[in-house]
């Protein structure tokens, strides 16, 4: 990881929510999930959340590494229907060695509709793959 990477850097992003990424369509085979309204579901406002972080992160780290989350702590607090845009809005509050924490927002152009922080861990990919290999391996899947 570079030392370009300091707390106070931020990032914004913007994304137009499409139907499928709408509550019904993070668990179709479940018929309690797939009767709920379409809106913008709260795992994939945490993605892209978490994708406005790496956008912010990549440009700072090394070759072969990248990072994964391993904390969020966010609120989620209204509504947003497809077709409307969401801008998240991203700040590195802190760096702890190989630990990097964000103070996110995201804003749906009428409210703030999540906010809160998100925690990441910069990876070497290679040794992050092999630690993978072998739980599965001890797991028994392949």
């Amino acid at each position: 990881m570079k030392a370009t990477l300091k707390p106070g850097l931020t990032h914004s992003f913007s994304y137009i929510v499409p139907e499928n990424k709408t509550v019904p369509y993070t668990y179709p085979e479940s018929p309690e999930i797939a009767a709920m309204p379409k809106v913008f579901a709260t795992g994939f406002m945490i993605v892209l959340m978490e994708w406005t972080c790496l956008q912010l992160l990549v440009p700072h780290l090394d070759p072969g590494e990248g990072s994964v989350g391993t904390h969020v702590d966010v609120s989620h607090a209204a509504a947003t229907p497809p077709g409307m845009t969401v801008r998240v809005e991203a700040e590195c509050i802190a760096v702890d060695a190989r630990k990097v924490r964000f103070k996110v927002r995201a804003h749906d152009g009428v409210e703030v509709i999540g906010e809160g922080t998100h925690e990441r861990a910069v990876v070497v990919w290679e040794s992050f793959a092999h630690r993978v290999a072998v739980k599965a391996k001890t797991a028994g899947v392949s």
